[in-house]
């Protein structure tokens, strides 16, 4: 479903899925890991409403620009499915009709994932959150509504659309089993955009290769065998690095309710409870270490929301979570 109001003041991290960049619009940039290494071609600019860089060692640097180019093209292709502003794309018809047939795969994928997460989670990411997003949206569109945000009875009727049990995939189709229910993938989309990136990638050739299309994966190590470094920012100033950690192979996402807010004074953020229907207060940010950049995108959300106890389970065996406290407390691994 579209919005017509956004919010105008900045957005750091979490952003609608949008994009903004095109092949040629920022030019791909050969840069060598030092002065006689000239395999390192570097692509910056704007995609999924943030800013993202590809970084691809390989000697061909024809070969590196037209994978870059490639890659821009998958981004804007699978925009025109996840959109929740293009009326026409996938998601907006299913949220505008509440059913969609033949729905394209990759949107039966990422629908898909995005319920096993819930699950996974017991409800803490619940993709259905869209009517609650609405109410914050809307509320905060009127620059005369009150601070203390939409009313109890408000959030109330909102909660009662917030269900993913209610979500069903039928071979190609997607259906809703209550009327004014509507999915947003902003929690996950960035996570799954940038696997898609990364096995295009690899199905070119690539292999010594760094995404970030708002989330980071490494396919392997660099050209040399060395780390790819990747730096988490500090919630309290995003412009800063609270730490840094080395990457092999692997994904990197970081969720954090300073990433977008609905009001001016940034006490309602967009990482929304689905149990109280209020901004999810436990971490200033979540940094989840997965194998794919779809379940770090998808957990580092859930574990923004989830009960402290059930972080554990959550993130299963093989993942690793940087957790950032809000107000006092010590940032710590998991």
């Amino acid at each position: 479903m579209k919005f017509d109001a956004r919010p105008k003041w900045p957005m750091t991290r979490r952003r609608f899925v949008s994009v903004l960049a095109a092949a040629g619009a920022v030019p791909l940039l050969p840069r060598g890991l030092n002065a006689a290494d000239p395999t390192t071609f570097t692509w910056e600019g704007v995609a999924l409403g943030a800013q993202a860089r590809l970084t691809l060692q390989h000697p061909d640097e024809a070969h590196a620009k037209a994978a870059i180019a490639a890659c821009l093209s998958e981004v804007a292709r699978l925009e025109a499915i996840f959109s929740l502003h293009q009326a026409d794309s996938a998601l907006s018809r299913l949220n505008r009709l509440g059913r969609i047939d033949n729905a394209p795969t990759e949107l039966r994928e990422l629908v898909a994932e995005a319920l096993i997460i819930s699950r996974l989670s017991q409800g803490a990411f619940d993709p259905t959150i869209q009517p609650l997003w609405r109410l914050y949206a809307d509320h905060f569109a009127n620059p005369d509504a009150p601070l203390e945000g939409p009313s109890q009875d408000a959030i109330a009727d909102a909660l009662r659309l917030v269900d993913w049990h209610k979500v069903e995939i039928d071979g190609a189709i997607i259906r809703f089993g209550r009327p004014g229910m509507a999915v947003t993938l902003n929690g996950i989309a960035q996570g799954y955009i940038t696997d898609r990136v990364g096995t295009l990638l690899r199905g070119r050739g690539f292999e010594h290769v760094l995404v970030n299309m708002g989330e980071d994966l490494a396919l392997s190590p660099k050209w040399d065998g060395s780390s790819w470094t990747i730096g988490i920012a500090d919630p309290r100033q995003p412009s800063a690095t609270l730490t840094e950690l080395s990457l092999d192979r692997g994904a990197v996402a970081t969720s954090g309710g300073y990433g977008y807010h609905f009001d001016r004074g940034g006490r309602f953020t967009h990482i929304l409870d689905p149990k109280t229907g209020k901004p999810a207060r436990r971490w200033a940010s979540v940094t989840v270490i997965a194998a794919s950049a779809t379940l770090a995108d998808g957990l580092s959300t859930a574990l923004s929301v989830a009960p402290a106890e059930m972080a554990p389970t959550i993130l299963g065996d093989n993942r690793r979570a940087y957790l950032v406290p809000l107000g006092a407390g010590t940032a710590h691994w998991l």
